[in-house]
């Protein structure tokens, strides 16, 4: 993209389409544009989920609820929000199903294995901010431009933004989801600029509810809301305490997040393969639980360095492997390496690995 390929006047349709063009310049599979406020139904649907305690232990949801409703309290300027897509599933990565199929190995939710997704996404909208800011600069340096870029990083309605801008729907399982799938991060870019709007995405889950009946917790129900107190990805990210007794057989091997709503949708059979920044790592790619139990605090930082994985610490690391181990049955060397912590100095890593030896 030129800039001698602005017209004289700032023409804002016209700038729209460069922006999109060159948001595929930069890898993101779809970019999409639509105005700085969202629908009433939208606030609504949230605070009746958080009423109802079902966003469990993550309390930012709720302090910062009004920030995600009326997104001009985070961002005062905002007249135009530009939504992008950036696939991440990882094709070369050892299968998902056969991961799952194996109790001695450890399931890692596929957006987890590469590289930590905030950063990378956030740097390339930055990248079309910068090619935004030429482009207006080049016609009429004297208009004022101001942004902020998200990703996963604010409170943001990713996925309704994502809907409203037309690059996809919000799909049974609260995904946002598109027809090449729902492997994809969000990335947001709130801008100033008077930018002309796009349709809305059509929600084509039509009767499908493979993800609800694929749910190993039942943590969704058929209106499309995730309990986050049911949800493994929650129960294994997001929970600092320890995961209720009568969830831990139903997780399994998932030592970290949960795909089985991904895994089981018919739109996922077009995924494509994602950006390379998310390729799989062979430390974490089909590992064997046994190996990543033994890791010290050391090896979690220093061989996760650069994973989205090392923000849940090396404690909860070890209580989800515990879990884990626990429900691997006669699988070799699980009992010898769960002595191994018997005594470990965290109460909360000892509890599991207690579950995990039937002492408890």
């Amino acid at each position: 993209m030129k800039t001698t390929d602005i017209p004289s006047a700032v023409d804002y349709a016209a700038l729209a389409e460069k922006i999109k063009n060159f948001g595929l310049k930069l890898g993101f599979s779809a970019v999409g544009i639509t105005g700085a406020e969202l629908p009433d139904t939208v606030a609504g649907r949230l605070f009746q989920w958080l009423e109802g305690g079902c966003h469990d232990q993550m309390d930012y949801m709720a302090k910062r609820a009004d920030f995600r409703s009326y997104p001009k309290k985070l961002f005062p300027e905002l007249r135009s929000v530009i939504s992008a897509r950036l696939p991440y599933w990882p094709a070369t990565a050892v299968s998902g199903e056969w991961v799952l199929a194996h109790a001695g190995l450890a399931y890692v939710s596929r957006y987890a294995l590469g590289r930590d997704y905030h950063r990378v996404v956030r740097r390339r909208l930055r990248a079309l901010a910068d090619e935004m800011r030429r482009e207006i600069g080049a016609v009429s340096p004297e208009i004022p431009f101001a942004y902020r870029a998200f990703s996963d990083s604010a409170p943001v309605m990713e996925v309704e933004f994502a809907r409203l801008s037309g690059i996809a729907w919000r799909g049974r399982h609260s995904l946002s989801l598109s027809r090449e799938g729902s492997w994809h991060f969000l990335g947001e870019l709130y801008t100033s600029l008077p930018l002309p709007a796009d349709r809305p995405a059509e929600n084509l889950c039509g009767r499908c509810r493979r993800c609800v009946d694929a749910c190993p917790t039942r943590a969704i129900d058929d209106s499309g809301q995730v309990d986050a107190r049911l949800c493994i990805s929650c129960l294994t990210i997001e929970s600092d305490g320890p995961i209720p007794v009568g969830l831990r057989r139903l997780i399994g091997n998932r030592i970290y997040g949960c795909d089985d709503c991904q895994l089981c949708c018919p739109w996922n059979r077009f995924a494509k393969s994602g950006d390379s920044s998310f390729t799989a790592r062979g430390a974490l790619d089909g590992a064997a639980l046994v190996e990543l139990f033994s890791w010290d605090a050391y090896e979690f930082e220093n061989r996760l360095l650069g994973s989205p994985i090392r923000r849940i610490g090396h404690e909860r690391w070890l209580r989800n492997i515990a879990v884990a181990l626990g429900n691997a049955g006669d699988v070799p060397g699980v009992r010898a390496v769960l002595r191994t912590r018997l005594n470990d100095p965290s109460a909360l890593v000892r509890e599991h690995v207690r579950w995990a030896l039937g002492m408890a």
